[in-house]
């Protein structure tokens, strides 16, 4: 099955740079010069991954990611973002807005059809299918939920894998490094500091419910989900 990858930047050079590439790495590529023309395109057929510029003219890339990642049909669509921001502030920024990953211009063909190969291999669904529960912290990979009591708790398709390793691996503490081996795949360009924007996201999600506190920081060390405090 080809992969679909719809591209959405203003610039029409940049659109024909991205298509070229992108095809050559064997993807089918649809583009959009906006968001609403992103709209469109996802409405008559769903991409499986979106590539997004960060400067769009009228709704920004990162308002479009946010207003992706609210809506439930697409909520679990990969997004990586390209922008010509560099700073860690923006890096953060584009994270929090719901991008898996995060691409700075300038870049290499080869590195981004690299990236985006990781982002859909992450996409993937975990293999085991058994339910495992944590203080009524339940998460099913199967049906890809995340509940407490009668109550489902909305996760993202990276912070849904970063807490499924964590309850099926508790009381070890594991560094930012072996998060990103074991959550992201190995052989992926994610900075470390990445895995500390999706711990935020995923103890914001678990504080609904009181069960935040059950993913610890362990100092100079990283993280552990415990439930001794």
């Amino acid at each position: 099955m080809v992969v679909r990858v719809l591209t959405v930047e203003d610039d029409a050079a940049v659109r024909e740079m991205l298509a070229i590439a992108l095809q050559r790495g064997g993807f089918e590529v649809v583009q959009a010069e906006d968001a609403a023309q992103a709209r469109a395109v996802m409405a008559q057929r769903m991409p499986d991954l979106l590539l997004l510029d960060w400067m769009l003219p009228g709704v920004s890339g990162i308002e479009l990611a946010r207003a992706l990642k609210r809506d439930s049909l697409t909520r679990d669509l990969p997004i990586i973002m390209l922008t010509a921001r560099g700073e860690e502030e923006d890096l953060v920024r584009g994270l929090e807005a719901g991008a898996d990953d995060y691409v700075t211009k300038p870049f290499s063909p080869r590195e981004l059809v690299a990236r985006i190969k990781a982002v859909l291999r992450r996409a993937v669904p975990t293999a085991s299918e058994e339910v495992v529960e944590v203080e009524g912290l339940r998460l099913d990979p199967v049906s890809h939920r995340v509940t407490v009591d009668d109550r489902s708790l909305e996760l993202g398709p990276t912070e849904f894998r970063l807490l499924h390793f964590f309850m099926t691996h508790p009381e070890r503490v594991f560094s930012r490094a072996q998060l990103l081996d074991n959550v992201w795949g190995t052989n992926v360009y994610v900075e470390e500091r990445t895995v500390d924007v999706h711990i935020r996201r995923l103890r914001k999600t678990l504080s609904e419910t009181g069960h935040d506190r059950l993913v610890q920081t362990v100092r100079s060390a990283g993280y552990r989900f415990s439930t001794r405090t």
